[in-house]
């Protein structure tokens, strides 16, 4: 089974950010980076992009903390 695999570039236009947005997410953990054997190229799992796609379109409520009653 073969993993299709994205550039930066690739990855940046599915994601709608910019290219330095996709390296500074793959750099704090976001994103799983994988670099090409021959030319060094950081290289990121198409599914795992889509993965990270589905969650910025459908983000998950944050429960506002209680505020005490004066």
């Amino acid at each position: 089974m073969t993993q299709e695999f994205l550039l930066v570039k690739e990855t940046a236009e599915v994601l709608g950010v910019s290219d330095n947005t996709v390296r500074a997410w793959a750099a704090a953990g976001k994103l799983q980076e994988y670099r090409h054997p021959v030319n060094n190229y950081r290289l990121f799992r198409r599914n795992e992009v889509e993965r990270l796609l589905e969650q910025i379109e459908n983000p998950k409520p944050v429960r506002q903390p209680r505020r005490k009653a004066k």
